[in-house]
């Protein structure tokens, strides 16, 4: 199932031609993921709580077209699991309905102790 949230870009985003700063579509797809955990019933700062800390283990960006300063930009996100560590957030960014930015990113669960963890599954039954 898909999660959406969205964002409108402002100044502080964008670079000197008026459109999105490359990096800042890290700071999109973070919101994007956090408020995806947060939709399946707990907020990310209870599971870190309760030992649960998700990290970015990888990630891969395609850039497609530019947001622009005003632009309401909206944040995709579906979730599947690759192991019982390890978790895919497919994301795209989108505005009025076209495709700015895709990505893939892997997520680990590791522990206050940085070792790995198992998903909790009531995380991902939501």
């Amino acid at each position: 199932m898909e999660h959406r949230v969205a964002y409108k870009v402002y100044y502080e985003d964008t670079d000197s031609l008026g459109v999105v700063y490359y990096a800042n579509y890290l700071k999109y797809l973070e919101r994007g993921r956090t408020e995806w955990v947060g939709a399946q019933g707990r907020p990310i700062q209870t599971w870190n709580q309760d030992g649960y800390n998700f990290v970015v283990y990888s990630l891969s960006m395609k850039f497609k077209q530019a947001a622009r300063l005003g632009d309401l930009i909206e944040v995709v996100t579906t979730v599947s699991m690759s192991s019982p560590y390890r978790a895919r957030f497919r994301q795209r960014v989108e505005c009025q309905g076209v495709v700015l930015v895709e990505a893939d990113v892997d997520i680990v669960c590791v522990d206050g102790a940085r070792q790995l963890r198992e998903f909790p599954q009531s995380l991902l039954e939501g």
